[in-house]
């Protein structure tokens, strides 16, 4: 998510019209939880989260997605959620997180 205030991915299976997690097949409900679990690990690990929050509310936007979202004690929403808490402060155009070029290459490999 484009919000400065936390560190913050959003996965998206790779199947159209899919809503539900229940709509996925077995398989693909493991590699996406596989994926989710070694994304909020390296998340958690990059940024020095005290707490990973992980949610797939889709209430907005109907295609299935996972927000994984690193959380500080003391930051500006805790303890409560992000959803609707606050103001969002977006990057500046080609602004980059400074943990996403170690998440993508730790997720670039299969083991944690």
């Amino acid at each position: 998510m484009n919000d400065q205030r936390f560190p913050w991915l959003v996965l998206v299976p790779k199947r159209d019209g899919i809503r539900e997690w229940y709509e996925l097949d077995h398989d693909e409900q493991h590699e996406l939880l596989d994926l989710m679990n070694r994304c909020a690990l390296h998340l958690q690990t990059l940024t020095g989260a005290d707490k990973i929050n992980i949610g797939a509310l889709g209430n907005l936007v109907p295609q299935l997605h996972i927000h994984i979202v690193a959380r500080r004690e003391g930051d500006p929403c805790w303890p409560g959620p992000v959803w609707g808490n606050g103001s969002v402060q977006p990057y500046a155009d080609g602004q980059q997180p400074t943990w996403l070029p170690a998440l993508r290459e730790r997720l670039s490999y299969r083991c944690a």
